[in-house]
């Protein structure tokens, strides 16, 4: 009887990878951190590895030699720089596009020298489009990535795998465009502007998130901001759809990018205030919600950064056509939750509950 084919997943002590190797019973799973996840027993091998260091590409080298994955899932990447750690812009860098590259490099190394790898799945974000959209991105709609270094990164992660895919030999390269991540368990700056959980590392947080206080989202008066449209994606749902790519037997393309969101219409900015339950104060213009933002970030407050200000505050949706159609009948299987559902999720647990995943 043949053994379980093999996986390897960088970044696998995130929420994603801890999400991704609970559906892959049926594979062996290689997994690469920079810390070792407490689910650890799941793997059949963990290895220390440090995608901002040049030795990690020969270091992935050597467990593609040993192991002979079928199957690379890229999921290394920093997203927020303070519960990293990582606050130096190009340290993030070199984590976040180097690090791409020297996962990439390694696959075409390996699989030039040796063959095997025959599925490369990289999640990159709906922020590559930009945070103001006057119709739903299409996977061909122009990237324009601003301000924020994690935008921006992840932009120029995109075209690098992009530009590599056709390097990679009989390897098929799955880019998957995820609007924003939803669920009990996530933490990032669209969910953490409507939780209002003073998430920052200074003394007066800590004292805000005993008393239990919550920061109100402050809104430009003028305008229609209560109109503008998000969307959300459940992490379980991404985790599937990975699962999904890997057992997939069908003869896709040298490179498929795919826009991923939750099923059904997306959410006024107006409805997910509703369902956050989030106090919001109304200021004159959009400069004084920025230094409001800046004023927070410096004071350690709050753990969200000033350049994250046009995506908070921006309209942007996507077109997930194609991803339907790639599922097809396993669409509802695999994305289960819809935009709504995705984001009511997201606020099960308390603030303290919150607070205490942000400090562990």
């Amino acid at each position: 009887m043949a053994g379980k084919p093999t996986v390897l997943l960088t970044g696998v002590a995130g929420n994603l990878g801890l999400r991704l190797i609970e559906n892959l019973d049926d594979f062996q799973v290689i997994g690469t951190d920079v810390r070792e996840p407490a689910e650890s027993a799941r793997m059949f091998r963990f290895e220390k590895i440090d995608l901002g260091e040049e030795r990690s590409c020969d270091q992935l080298l050597d467990l593609l030699r040993a192991y002979r994955p079928e199957a690379v899932v890229h999921l290394a990447f920093i997203l927020d720089p303070l519960r990293s750690g990582v606050v130096d812009p190009r340290q993030m860098w070199t984590v976040n596009v180097a690090g791409t590259s020297r996962v990439t490099e390694a696959i075409a190394e390996h699989n030039r020298m040796i063959g095997g790898i025959d599925k490369y799945i990289f999640p990159t974000s709906a922020m590559v489009y930009g945070p103001e959209l006057d119709r739903p991105a299409m996977e061909d709609t122009p990237l324009n990535a601003q301000s924020l270094p994690y935008a921006l990164q992840q932009q120029e992660a995109d075209e690098t795998v992009q530009a590599r895919a056709n390097g990679l030999r009989k390897c098929k390269t799955y880019i998957l465009r995820s609007h924003v991540y939803a669920g009990a368990s996530i933490q990032n700056y669209q969910l953490g502007v409507l939780r209002g959980v003073p998430n920052g590392k200074g003394r007066l947080a800590e004292r805000l998130r005993r008393k239990g206080s919550k920061l109100p989202l402050w809104l430009p008066s003028r305008g229609n901001y209560l109109e503008h449209r998000f969307q959300f994606v459940h992490v379980d749902d991404v985790a599937r759809l990975i699962a999904h790519i890997l057992r997939r037997k069908q003869a896709d393309p040298r490179l498929t990018i795919l826009n991923v969101a939750g099923r059904g219409d997306s959410l006024s900015l107006r409805r997910c205030i509703e369902i956050a339950n989030i106090e919001v104060k109304h200021v004159p213009g959009r400069a004084i919600c920025r230094r409001a933002l800046k004023l927070l970030w410096e004071l350690g407050v709050s753990d969200i950064p000033p350049e994250a200000l046009p995506y908070l505050l921006g309209s942007s949706t996507m077109d997930t056509a194609k991803l339907r159609v790639f599922l097809g009948e396993h669409y509802r299987s695999v994305i289960q939750f819809t935009c709504e559902e995705a984001l009511a999720d997201s606020f099960r647990a308390t603030s303290a509950e919150f607070a205490t995943a942000a400090h562990p």
